[in-house]
C-alpha cells in the first residue's frame, strides 16, 4: 500500500503527523484549513490555508470546500476548534478530514 492510499481510504477526522500533512500539502493533495479567527492567522498562518473561522464553518464550507470528497487539513491554534469543525465537515457530508492538532505544534514554514 502506497503513502497516499492510506489517506484515499481515511476515514473523516483522522489525526495527521505534521510530516504526514506536509506530505500531502507538497504534492498538492490537500485543501488546509485554518479554523481560527481573522487576527490570529494575520498573525501566521500555513502558507497556502484558506481561512474559514471556527463560527462560520457551518454556513461558508459547501462554497469554499464544492468537492466533499476531496481531502481537507483542519488545524486552529492548540486542537480543540480543528476537532470541533472536523465534526462539522463531516456532519455537513465531508468523508477526507483530517484533524491537524494546532498551529503551534507545527515545525514547518509559518508565513504572516
Amino acid at each position: 500500500m502506497g503513502f497516499f492510499d492510506r489517506f484515499s481510504r481515511g476515514k473523516a477526522a483522522d489525526t495527521l503527523s505534521p510530516a504526514e500533512a506536509k506530505q500531502m500539502m507538497d504534492a498538492g493533495a490537500a485543501t488546509v484549513l485554518d479554523v481560527r479567527e481573522p487576527d490570529e492567522y494575520a498573525g501566521g498562518h500555513i502558507p497556502g490555508a484558506a481561512l474559514l473561522p471556527l463560527g462560520e464553518v457551518r454556513a461558508m464550507a459547501p462554497s469554499l470546500l464544492p468537492d466533499r470528497d476531496a481531502p481537507v487539513l483542519v488545524y486552529c491554534q492548540s486542537g480543540p476548534r480543528a476537532t470541533t469543525a472536523c465534526g462539522i465537515l463531516q456532519k455537513l457530508g465531508y468523508t477526507k478530514v483530517y484533524n491537524l492538532g494546532g498551529i503551534a505544534q507545527w515545525p514547518y514554514e509559518i508565513e504572516d
